[in-house]
C-alpha cells in the first residue's frame, strides 16, 4: 500500500505534459521540411490557381487524392461531397491522432497579380485555404517517410465547404461527423490550423478555452402597410419600424452584455421599399451574431427575439425572427493546450510561439473540437517588409510561402507529440 501511495504522489507531481520528441526526431522534421520545401510552393501554387466554391470542390478533390496516392495512400473519397480523408498506420502502436485541412474558396476577384493567380474568375483562395491543403499534404508526406518510427495512426481530412454550405445543402464539418469520419478509428485528439496575416512569417499563436467564436444569422422581416410617401399617416412605415430594430440591437451590447464577455451584433443588410415616394409595407434586415462563451450566445439571442416582438408592437407592424445557429465557439481543450504549446516552442523556438487574444471570426473546426479534444492555432503568413499583410476574404490577401514549412513542421510535431505522449 506504501508502494501504492508513493507511485499516485510521483505521477500527480510528474505532469503529463505530452512532450515526447527528441532532438533527432525534430532533426529529421526539420530536414524533411526543407527537402520538401520546393514541392510544398508548387502544390500551394496549383491550389491558389484552381479555387473552388464550397461543395463544388470537384478538381480540388481529385488533386488532393492524386498526391496521396503517390504517396502511397489509399485515400477515401467523397465523403461529405467532396472531403478526401488518408490513415497512415505507424509502424509502432499507440493512439490515433487527427489532422483537418480545408479544401473551400471563396467568392472574390483575386486583385494579387501573379503567375499563379485564380485562373476561375470570381473565385479565389482569399481565406488560406490553399496553404492548409498544402501543409496538411506536406505533412502526410513527412509523415509517410518515417511510417516505421509512427507510434499509432494519423487521420488526415480534407474537409469540403468551411465557408458554408449553399443555401439548401448540407456540408462542412458537421456533415463529416454526420458521415462517420471520426467513427473507425476514433481519434484521442483533433489539430488544425489557420492563416493568420496579422502575425508574421514564422510565428505561431495559440490560445486556450475560447479563441474563435460562434457564429449565428438572423433574419428579420418586418410587415407594415404600404402608402404614398405623402400621407404617412395611413400607412405603417416599415423603414423606420427597421430602423429601430437596427438601433434596438445595438443596445444589446451596450447595455445587457457583461462588457467582459465579447459579443459582437451586426446588421449585414436592410432591404426595403420599391420607389422614393411610397412609404415601404414590408422590410427585410439580416445579420450576425458572435460570441464566445455559450450562454452570452443564449442570452443575445434572446434578446434579438424581445426587441424585435417589443418594436414591432410599439409601432403597429408584425414581424418574424429567423434566428440560425451555425458554428459553435471554437474552444481550445486546456490540457492539450498545454503540451500543444509545449512541443511548439521546442520545435519552433519560444520566441516564435505566442498566447494571442481570441477573435470574433469563426471556424467549423469548432464542430471537431466539441466531440473531441482539439488544438487550433494562427500560422503566421503575414510579411511586412514585403507588405504582405492584406485580412483574409479580402481580394488583396497574399501569404508569404515561408509559413509553408512553419505549417509542416508544427504539424508534424504537435502529431508526433501526441502519439508518443503518456496517457
Amino acid at each position: 500500500m506504501r508502494l501504492f501511495l508513493t507511485l499516485c504522489v510521483l505521477v500527480l507531481l510528474v505532469p503529463c505534459t505530452g512532450l515526447a520528441l527528441d532532438v533527432e526526431t525534430m532533426d529529421r522534421i526539420n530536414d524533411a521540411s526543407d527537402r520538401l520545401y520546393p514541392e510544398l510552393v508548387e502544390c500551394r501554387r496549383w491550389f491558389h490557381s484552381h479555387p473552388e466554391l464550397s461543395n463544388r470542390e470537384v478538381a480540388t478533390s481529385a488533386e488532393i487524392a492524386r498526391r496521396l496516392r503517390e504517396m502511397g495512400y489509399e485515400p477515401r473519397t467523397g465523403i461529405a461531397g467532396h472531403g478526401v480523408v488518408a490513415v497512415l498506420e505507424g509502424g509502432r502502436p499507440g493512439p490515433v491522432v487527427a489532422w483537418r485541412s480545408d479544401i473551400d474558396a471563396l467568392p472574390i476577384d483575386e486583385a494579387v497579380d501573379v503567375p499563379w493567380k485564380s485562373q476561375n474568375p470570381g473565385v479565389m483562395h482569399a481565406c488560406g485555404h490553399d496553404v492548409h491543403m498544402t501543409v496538411g499534404l506536406g505533412t502526410a508526406e513527412l509523415l509517410m517517410g518515417m511510417k516505421d518510427d509512427v507510434p499509432g495512426t494519423v487521420i488526415f481530412l480534407f474537409q469540403p465547404a468551411e465557408e458554408g454550405a449553399p443555401p439548401g445543402e448540407e456540408g462542412g464539418a458537421t456533415l463529416m461527423l454526420k458521415e462517420g469520419v471520426f467513427d473507425d478509428p476514433t481519434p484521442v485528439a483533433v489539430f488544425g490550423s489557420h492563416v493568420m496575416p496579422n502575425h508574421e512569417v514564422g510565428t505561431i499563436a495559440w490560445g486556450s478555452g475560447g479563441v474563435m467564436a460562434s457564429a449565428d444569422r438572423f433574419t428579420i422581416r418586418v410587415t407594415g402597410r404600404m402608402t404614398h410617401g405623402s400621407a404617412p399617416q395611413d400607412g405603417i412605415d416599415a423603414v423606420w419600424v427597421g430602423s429601430q430594430i437596427v438601433d434596438g440591437l445595438q443596445g444589446i451590447i451596450a447595455r445587457e452584455v457583461d462588457a467582459r464577455k465579447p459579443a459582437v451584433v451586426s446588421v449585414g443588410t436592410f432591404d426595403a421599399g420599391n420607389r422614393f415616394n411610397i412609404i415601404a409595407g414590408s422590410a427585410e434586415l439580416t445579420g450576425t451574431v458572435r460570441t464566445l462563451e455559450p450562454s452570452v450566445r443564449d442570452q443575445v439571442e434572446a434578446a434579438i427575439s424581445r426587441i424585435v416582438d417589443g418594436v414591432c408592437t410599439a409601432h403597429r407592424a408584425t414581424c418574424e425572427v429567423d434566428y440560425r445557429r451555425f458554428t459553435p465557439v471554437l474552444v481550445n481543450d486546456p490540457a492539450l493546450t498545454r503540451s500543444s504549446v509545449e512541443i511548439l516552442q521546442s520545435m519552433l523556438g519560444e520566441e516564435a510561439v505566442f498566447e494571442a487574444v481570441p477573435i470574433m471570426a469563426a471556424e467549423d473546426f469548432a464542430e471537431y473540437a466539441e466531440v473531441l479534444p482539439g488544438f487550433f492555432f494562427m500560422l503566421g503568413v503575414g510579411n511586412t517588409e514585403k507588405g504582405w499583410t492584406s485580412y483574409v476574404h479580402t481580394p488583396t490577401f497574399q501569404p508569404d510561402e515561408e509559413a509553408l514549412k512553419v505549417g509542416v513542421r508544427a504539424a508534424s510535431a504537435l502529431l508526433l507529440g501526441r502519439l508518443a505522449a503518456r496517457e
